[in-house]
């Protein structure tokens, strides 16, 4: 068993929220946000955990930074959207309702827009949300501050890509573990 706020790699879906290329020179910590998201989408993939992509306006925005695209799985779908929220954009909640999870995971950005309403809509929908902390960021830290502030008081729960992973694959035992640990490893060097 275990506590129903611990990720589990059966109920759990990562959700990458608009981490484009335009936003790399403006960003607060791009490169932070990218290794952690990096590696969430790299240990998601071992652990067989689903993966939605959404991308804000791609025309005028670019697509999802390359070091971080490059870890898809073959033919990963992208949702394009116009809305902030994720919940807006037409195919989003379809997807996720197929994945047939109840845990969202999310990572990606701007943490007071797109992450944070994203955050609000799937808490009104009964999905169970746990944000990244370190594969989320804002141009400015005022903005993710207040965020963070408002997603927790609605329900959402803090982790960051390492800590997920960990419950996610929750034991030693598991086979995952050791490419995992490796992941992990790989990121301290």
């Amino acid at each position: 068993m275990g506590h129903p706020a611990l990720l589990d790699r059966r109920r759990a879906v990562l959700v990458l929220i608009d981490l484009q290329e335009a936003y790399r020179p403006v960003l607060h910590g791009w490169d932070r946000v990218c290794e952690a998201s990096t590696l969430l989408v790299r240990g998601t993939a071992l652990l067989d955990i689903p993966l939605l992509v959404t991308e804000q306006y791609p025309r005028g925005l670019g697509h999802t930074a390359p070091e971080v695209a490059a870890h898809f799985r073959p033919g990963q779908a992208v949702i394009e959207k116009l809305a902030l929220s994720c919940c807006g954009a037409a195919g989003f909640l379809d997807a996720l309702v197929a994945t047939g999870r109840t845990q969202v995971l999310i990572a990606g950005i701007e943490t007071h827009a797109c992450v944070s309403q994203t955050a609000h809509d799937l808490l009104a929908a009964g999905y169970q949300v746990h944000v990244a902390r370190d594969a989320t960021s804002s141009r400015r830290l005022e903005d993710a501050a207040v965020a963070w502030e408002r997603m927790h008081a609605a329900g959402m729960l803090a982790t960051t890509a390492e800590q997920a992973l960990l419950e996610l694959v929750r034991t030693a035992e598991a086979p995952e573990f050791r490419p995992l640990q490796r992941l992990l490893k790989e990121r301290q060097s």
